[in-house]
């Protein structure tokens, strides 16, 4: 029983880095991006959004604002939920929350310092923390779900 435990937690750690790897490849190379090709691309999600949600207020540059905003703070929340996910499997106990945040925060910085290099782009140490904030909303997000799927699964024992 032990066995099987520690080669399905194995899985999870792999399956859980290769989604930190795959996060931190998106946030960056989209922050590599010139400024005007990071334009264009939120153009395209802008006009599918209002698509897909007329109500929203994406017509004028202060709703494309929020929504590059937005976007970094999602891309973000799933970094910190990623690095909550996998830290949690690797280190346990009280201060594993620590590290995921720690990590997103560099994550966080080095996504603004590339944008430093990138034509068009500029850094800003609001985005830094925006970033941050989805990092720890990321993994809020980890922690009350998994609170609760625990008392579930306690409700589900007590039931049966």
């Amino acid at each position: 029983m032990k066995e099987s435990v520690l080669k399905r937690t194995k899985g999870r750690i792999v399956w859980a880095s290769v989604l930190v790897v795959a996060l931190l490849a998106f946030i960056w190379g989209n922050s590599a991006m010139p400024g005007q090709t990071s334009s264009q691309m939120s153009g395209w999600v802008g006009q599918l959004l209002r698509t897909l949600l007329p109500f929203l207020p994406l017509d004028t540059p202060e709703g494309m604002h929020v929504l590059r905003k937005l976007a970094h703070f999602s891309e973000f929340a799933a970094l910190g939920f990623s690095f909550g996910w996998l830290f949690g499997m690797l280190c346990g106990g009280k201060a594993w929350f620590l590290l995921p945040v720690a990590c997103g925060v560099a994550a966080a910085c080095v996504d603004e310092t590339i944008q430093v290099f990138s034509p068009g782009r500029h850094c800003s140490i609001v985005d830094v923390g925006i970033d941050s904030g989805g990092v720890v909303t990321g993994l809020l997000v980890l922690v009350l779900g998994h609170l609760l799927f625990r008392s579930n699964i306690r409700i589900f024992r007590r039931e049966s």
